[in-house]
Formats: C-alpha cells, sequence, structure tokens
C-alpha cells in the first residue's frame, strides 16, 4: 500500500501541473520501486551560462535554487492536499473494484495496490520527510556558503600583506633614488670643480702666452714695427707667414722708404706653383716701377727713391684687368687689360724685399729691396679712393682683411730686421 500511495502522491503533483481532467475520465496507477522513495525529489540541474563559475558563485546559484525549490513546495503543497483527498476517494473506488474481482474470480490476478499505504496522513508525513530533507540541504549549503563566505576574508589578508610588502619596495625605492640624488651632486660638485680648475689653468696658460708674446715684442703695439733690409743681397729678406686665398680683386698699401740706385727692387712678390711672378711689384735698374699679375705687366707712375717715407697703394680686379696707383693718398695712374679674368691663385708664398724664381726661392740681388717697409696689408676688394686717402693722412687705421700688418705674422732672415717704427704724423712730416 506504502508503494501504491507514494506513486498516487506523484500522479497528483503531474496532476497539478497539467489541467485538470475532464469529468469521467479513467486513472491508471502505477507501482514505484522502493529505492525511488526514499531518494527524495531531485532537482533539475541547472544550465550554467557565460562559461565557468567560481566554487562561490555556484554555491550561490544551488541555495537560490533550492529556495525557489522550498518555495515552490509550499506552494503546491495545499493543492496537493485537495488533490490528496480526490485520490483517496478514488482508491476507495478502485479497492472496491478490486475486492469485487477478487471476489468473482477467486484472487487469480496479481495485487498490485496491496503494498500501498491506505492513511492519507502517510502520505503526507513522507512529503514532510522530503521537505524537511531539503530544507536539510539548504541549511547545509547555507553553512558551506557562510564557511566560504568566511574565507572571502583571506584575499583581504593577503591585499593587506601585498600592501606592506609595496610599502617596503616603495621606501626601498626611495633610498636609491635618494642615494642616486647624492651621487649625482657629488658628480656634479666633481665636474664643476674640474672645470673650473681646468678653466683655471686656460687662464694661466692664456696669460703666460700673452706675456710671452709681449716679451718677444719690443714694439708698443703689434703693428708699430718697420723691416729694414739695408744690402742688396739674395739672402736678406721678409716672410709673411700667412698665404692668400684665391683673388678676384686686390688692394695692397704699404709704407717705404728707400734712396738706393739704380732702382728701388722689389718691394715685395708673390709666388705660386707653376707661376713666380703671380703678383710682383718691382723697380729694376733704370726702368720704371712695374705691376705684374700673372707675369704681365703695367708701368705705374711712382717715384719713391729720394730718402722719404711714401705711402704706396696699387688696386687690380680682374674684370678687364683694371688697375690703380696712388701715393701718398693721391691716384697718379690707372688702366686696364693687365691680366684680365684671372684669378690670383692660392696657397703661394709672399716674400718681402725680393723677386722670386721660383716658390720662395732663386733671389736675384740686383732685384733686392733695399730700405724700410712698413703697414704692409692686403685686402680682397678695391678700396674706394677716400679710404687710401684716409689711410695714407693717418686719419684711419684699417688693417687688411686678407693679411695685415703685425708683429708675429712676419719673420725675418738673413741679417733682416725689425725696428720700431716712426709714427704716422712723424712719416707725414717727412714726406
Amino acid at each position: 500500500m506504502l508503494a501504491l500511495l507514494a506513486a498516487l502522491v506523484v500522479l497528483a503533483v503531474a496532476a497539478g501541473a497539467q489541467d485538470s481532467p475532464a469529468p469521467g475520465s479513467r486513472f491508471v496507477c502505477t507501482a514505484l520501486p522502493q529505492e525511488a522513495v526514499h531518494a527524495g525529489c531531485p532537482l533539475p540541474a541547472m544550465p550554467m551560462q557565460g562559461g565557468a563559475l567560481s566554487p562561490e558563485e555556484e554555491l550561490r546559484a544551488a541555495v537560490l535554487q533550492l529556495r525557489e525549490t522550498v518555495v515552490q513546495q509550499k506552494e503546491t503543497l495545499g493543492a496537493q492536499r485537495e488533490a490528496i483527498r480526490e485520490l483517496t476517494g478514488k482508491l476507495a473506488r478502485c479497492e472496491g473494484l478490486a475486492g469485487g474481482k477478487a471476489r468473482g474470480t477467486g484472487a487469480t490476478g496479481k495485487d498490485t495496490m496491496g503494498d500501498l499505504p491506505r492513511d492519507p496522513g502517510h502520505v503526507v508525513e513522507q512529503l514532510s520527510r522530503s521537505l524537511q530533507t531539503l530544507k536539510d540541504r539548504l541549511e547545509s549549503l547555507e553553512h558551506q556558503l557562510r564557511a566560504n563566505m568566511s574565507n572571502a576574508g583571506l584575499p583581504g589578508d593577503f591585499r593587506e600583506v601585498l600592501q606592506r610588502r609595496l610599502g617596503e619596495l616603495e621606501r626601498q625605492l626611495l633610498r636609491k633614488v635618494a642615494e642616486l640624488e647624492d651621487e649625482k651632486s657629488l658628480l656634479h660638485n666633481e665636474t664643476s670643480a674640474h672645470r673650473q680648475k681646468t678653466e683655471s689653468t686656460l687662464n694661466a696658460l692664456l696669460q703666460r702666452v700673452t706675456e710671452l708674446e709681449r716679451g718677444n715684442s719690443a714694439f708698443k703695439s703689434p703693428d708699430a714695427f718697420k723691416v729694414s733690409l739695408p744690402l742688396r743681397t739674395n739672402y736678406l729678406y721678409g716672410k709673411i707667414k700667412k698665404t692668400l686665398p684665391e683673388l678676384y680683386a686686390f688692394t695692397i698699401c704699404l709704407w717705404l722708404r728707400s734712396s738706393a740706385s739704380p732702382g728701388i727692387g722689389t718691394p715685395f712678390s708673390y709666388a705660386v706653383p707653376g707661376q713666380a711672378n703671380e703678383i710682383v711689384l718691382i723697380e729694376w735698374g733704370n726702368n720704371p716701377i712695374e705691376l705684374l699679375i700673372n707675369d704681365k705687366v703695367a708701368q705705374l707712375p711712382l717715384f719713391v727713391s729720394d730718402g722719404k717715407w711714401h705711402h704706396i697703394c696699387v688696386t687690380w680686379t680682374t674684370r678687364d684687368g683694371m688697375w690703380e696707383a696712388f701715393q701718398d693718398g693721391e691716384k697718379l695712374g690707372t688702366g686696364e687689360n693687365l691680366a684680365p679674368w684671372h684669378p690670383i691663385k692660392p696657397g703661394g708664398v709672399l716674400i718681402l724685399g725680393q723677386e722670386q724664381d721660383t716658390v720662395g726661392g732663386r733671389f736675384d740681388a740686383t732685384q733686392a729691396f733695399v730700405g724700410e717697409l712698413s703697414q704692409f696689408n692686403i685686402w680682397d676688394r678695391v678700396l674706394r679712393a677716400q679710404e687710401i686717402v684716409n689711410i695714407a693722412n693717418c686719419s684711419t687705421n684699417m688693417p687688411g682683411n686678407i693679411i695685415p700688418w703685425v708683429d708675429n705674422n712676419v719673420d725675418v732672415f738673413g741679417g733682416a730686421s725689425k725696428w720700431p717704427v716712426e709714427t704716422c704724423e712723424e712719416r707725414l712730416l717727412d714726406l
């Protein structure tokens, strides 16, 4: 009877989920095995959504599912009580029919209803036990969830440990930064001290060089000297240390004094490889003063062999070979077609007092200059006439931008010497 009653309960639950049977319908009673009764009501498996869940989330989902199941069981329990009453009446009718058949046939058929309980209260008790089982499972899950939630304090402890570790690392980093700053400051101080020491040493060296330069020069200023060439020989000369760049125009000015005859000789010459007469100013024998450019000749109307100081300037430009000659600030001659369109070649040797037959040598004593030279300057352009006048009358001191007249740029050889020169005003009085 107990098995029959359990089968009726299951049938009643199924009937509660469906529409009520139509009047006059017949019922089929099916027995369930004994282990199915003790297994309780299995819960349907909940599908997993959104991928794998953590253990805490699975427990939470299970608890919520059990709670919903309990609520549904409570809601359906009342409806099932009414169904049990109806089933009890129908069971009585089934038993009556079964008893009549047994009496009429001698009870030859198998009694499938004999092991079902006849007491409806027993069915309610069975359902109560199932409900209690569900409650116990729910409490167990809640207890397990609380235990897991209490264990969730571990991440907080871990965060605290992690924060302490991070704080320690931060303090170590700050100490390292402070050490690096100290090392940087120390290195900066050492570098500054080294730089100051180096600058002090350089300043001392510069001061010493200046003192040596002043000690080597017996002149009031670097340009206050003259070169004296007293004899007509082939070994007295002066040499300009600097050389010329390529020139397309120039102005050469100098002060000279000579009483040599016949001819004053060669005040200066510039020779380059392949052309010994690139630029030459010469008065040889009874010939007039000549200006040679690339071995081309122009005669200049200058007269300077009276033993007095004279200011001489010559200008030239490659354009049409135009040239000019000035003496004591006055233009005395001009001309053209002197080596037109020929640029002055760079890298040659500039000699004072000798004419070169090769670059820097093979001097001829008959062409040597005898006298004194000073203020030899070269510009890379044609000076204006007024500029030349201002230089000649001592109103302007304008060193050459290519070759300036300075003591450390002139060497003397063969007995030539440097002497302090008269002032510009004194030279003017000598005219």
